[in-house]
């Protein structure tokens, strides 16, 4: 099951998949966002960084342990993890017959991009980013419905326990919760009926993903009192942010998160400067699997990780099927581009 759990990690966002116009952007791979100054920020072009410094890397697996994410980007962790205070889940378990307590270890892939949308911020109508058709004009494969509070699952499995917000219960007050579905694309399906034959396992796997998410945005006001701006590194006037956070899905990811900064431009009110944060979170043991599908040679490209980078023969497309750093790139480019658009 582990090729699943790997690419469920890609159906974090799916709300933001990239249309054919995205194109109309170019991507600039940079070291950190914070170290490209505003007023070098070119027309058209987005820079963006999801590779962190090899200090940071998990040379096993490609992604930041939580605690070193934790250590060494404390302003990340403070706004990208699920609500505030999160921590990685402690969990009790029963394992030949006696209760063990275990901490379920987590990896991290955190993506920032940043570009000037040559639009005023008064201009933008940021409040239908957070609408259902809004999200179903994204990406025909995806498959989306509004839920409420009353249709999420029973609080018993302990995922969903702890990822519950401790001060409130989601999909509660103005914010929109969305169920979606995706079904893999290209040779996954393939891959997934060929491990399905070859493990000796009671449940199979699904090549369909399913979660839920909590969209909202955020007025200036809310994003002030929250202090998002540290996280951007901008002081300018806040035109509204973006949220969305990821609070269950069926297979591995333990949660995800999106926030969406849009402010003034700072030497041309003319332009709107927007910061996108997109961090992911999925369980140590899944990106540690690699023995499983590495022995079977028709196999061993679903290893975990590989699929998870995008370097598997078994990626494919643009979509939630073609690798975390493609997707995140197209999706960035979706958000840009629909806005420049308007």
């Amino acid at each position: 099951m582990w090729t699943l759990r790997a690419i469920a990690l890609l159906a974090g966002f799916a709300c933001l998949a990239a249309p054919a116009q995205a194109q109309e952007f170019r991507l600039q791979d940079v070291a950190s966002i914070a170290g490209v100054p505003i007023a070098q920020l070119k027309p058209k072009t987005i820079v963006f960084a999801d590779r962190p410094s090899d200090d940071l890397i998990d040379a096993g697996t490609g992604f930041m342990r939580y605690e070193d994410w934790a250590r060494a980007r404390p302003v990340q962790r403070q706004f990208l993890v699920l609500y505030p205070g999160y921590t990685e889940p402690d969990l009790d378990l029963i394992i030949n017959g006696a209760k063990r307590h275990y901490r379920e270890k987590l990896h991290m892939y955190v993506a920032e991009a940043r570009v000037a949308l040559s639009r005023p911020a008064a201009s933008l109508d940021l409040a239908r980013l957070a609408t259902l058709p809004f999200v179903q004009q994204i990406d025909p494969a995806i498959k989306h419905r509004l839920i409420a509070s009353a249709d999420l699952a029973a609080p018993k499995e302990p995922k969903i326990v702890h990822n519950q917000d401790p001060q409130r219960r989601w999909c509660e007050g103005r914010a929109i919760c969305i169920h979606s579905t995706y079904k893999l694309e290209g040779r996954l399906p393939t891959g997934i009926a060929l491990a399905n034959k070859i493990r000796d396992a009671a449940k199979k796997i699904s090549d369909t993903l399913e979660f839920d998410s909590e969209l909202v945005m955020l007025s200036p006001a809310e994003v002030a009192a929250a202090g998002l701006t540290k996280l951007t590194g901008l002081e300018t006037p806040v035109a509204g942010a973006l949220q969305q956070s990821i609070f269950y899905v069926n297979q591995v990811m333990q949660f995800g998160k999106l926030v969406a900064v849009f402010q003034q431009h700072p030497s041309d009110p003319k332009q709107t400067i927007a910061t996108v944060f997109i961090s992911l979170a999925v369980e140590s043991n899944i990106l540690g699997k690699r023995k499983e599908f590495a022995q079977i040679p028709i196999l061993r490209n679903l290893v975990p990780a590989a699929v998870l980078s995008g370097k598997s023969s078994f990626n494919t497309g643009n979509s939630l099927s073609a690798g975390l750093p493609v997707y995140a790139r197209n999706r960035v480019k979706a958000i840009a581009a629909i806005l420049d658009s308007e």
